[in-house]
């Protein structure tokens, strides 16, 4: 029997890493209810899955995405993505420059720099952004059932594609035009529209729940250039967030 207590507000959070706590909505029955019915419910998980079957926590780090394309097939994925899904809330995410764009300024002449630009992703009319992701709980054998981390509750976050239409909203004059410039991947971002059929634990079916994982339209997202600073974990504070006016001198773009 799963053990999952209430967990306390968190507080916020500029610059979440992996194995933090985040805020997950899904629908599940409430422990002790008198009907077994799934309710809506906000949760705190930690960010990096852990198959239920596995020998020890120590791999969640590392589980932090699952690919859209073959994340009902994936031996750590299928089971949760056909019964415990999730809704991940942020206001955003960070993204930096990857390797291939490296390559591609290099083969263009364009001197090669020792630092990456981070951007922040974010929807364009301010609206929060709904990550789909997935749910696992793990329990620690090496503890007794009463103790209060006997189980883990951790989650992934679904990526897919990144959009290579030009951004939505205000850009800039200099760096990406869209998020396929800063980087192949992407968050999936679920449209209202999409909510309740993917938090329906009723729904198991994988050929019935693969379409809800189509990328979303483009021009809903924006990115800007934001401080390096967030590139060190443990920098977190509000003005991680603040605006570039360009990118910082000495980065790639």
């Amino acid at each position: 029997m799963e053990k999952w207590e209430p967990e306390e507000a968190l507080a916020p959070d500029w610059n979440v890493a992996p194995t933090k706590d985040v805020y997950a909505v899904l629908e599940r029955p409430l422990k002790d209810a008198d009907e077994p019915r799934p309710v809506r419910q906000l949760r705190t998980l930690k960010w990096g899955l852990v198959p239920s079957w596995a020998k020890s926590p120590e791999g969640g780090a590392k589980m932090i995405n699952a690919r859209a394309e073959t994340v009902h097939e994936k031996p750590s994925y299928r089971r949760p993505f056909a019964s415990r899904r999730c809704i991940l809330p942020a206001d955003g995410y960070y993204e930096w420059v990857t390797a291939a764009q490296e390559r591609q300024l290099e083969e263009k002449g364009k001197r090669k720099r020792p630092r990456k630009q981070p951007y922040f992703v974010t929807p364009v009319d301010g609206s929060v952004m709904a990550m789909a992701g997935l749910y696992e709980f793990w329990r620690d054998r090496t503890l007794p059932d009463d103790h209060p981390r006997s189980w883990w509750v951790t989650c992934t976050v679904i990526t897919t594609d990144a959009d290579k239409e030009p951004f939505g909203g205000v850009s800039h004059d200099e760096g990406p035009r869209s998020l396929a410039e800063i980087h192949p991947r992407m968050p999936l971002m679920l449209t209202e529209d999409r909510w309740a059929s993917w938090l329906d634990p009723a729904r198991t079916d994988p050929d019935d729940l693969l379409p809800l994982l189509a990328p979303p339209p483009s021009g809903l997202l924006r990115a800007y250039p934001v401080a390096t600073g967030v590139s060190d974990v443990r920098n977190n504070g509000p003005e991680l967030l603040k605006e570039l006016e360009a990118p910082e001198e000495g980065t790639l773009f």
